[in-house]
């Protein structure tokens, strides 16, 4: 079975930086190409950015282009996603998935505070 696990959330200030992890497997994690999503309360979920399965291209929305990078390691079966200059806009629970898929983790909650 797929299993993606989130980690690295917390509560931060604005300006602040924070590092997601997403932990997989269940599934040939090298050749899939990956997402983050997030979603807000209230809100549709938001992908914000996809990486390739060699991790040679990535894609980000602009809401968050030029502070988040995307990045994986295939080795570890690993992806991050680092978030900095958060905004409060970024509050949301995050969630990692294969691309176009459903997020099938916990989801991990990312609060920023002004």
């Amino acid at each position: 079975d797929v299993r993606l696990v989130e980690s690295g959330g917390g509560l931060v200030q604005t300006g602040g930086s924070l590092r997601l992890s997403c932990d997989a497997s269940g599934f040939i994690f090298s050749i899939a190409a990956m997402e983050w999503v997030r979603q807000s309360p209230g809100k549709r979920p938001e992908t914000i950015a996809t990486i390739t399965g060699a991790g040679d291209a990535t894609w980000y929305a602009d809401s968050v282009k030029d502070r988040f990078t995307i990045s994986r390691d295939n080795r570890k079966r690993m992806m991050w996603l680092q978030m900095n200059n958060l905004k409060s806009e970024d509050t949301a629970m995050y969630y990692c998935a294969e691309e176009g898929g459903q997020p099938v983790g916990p989801g991990t909650q990312v609060t920023v505070s002004s």
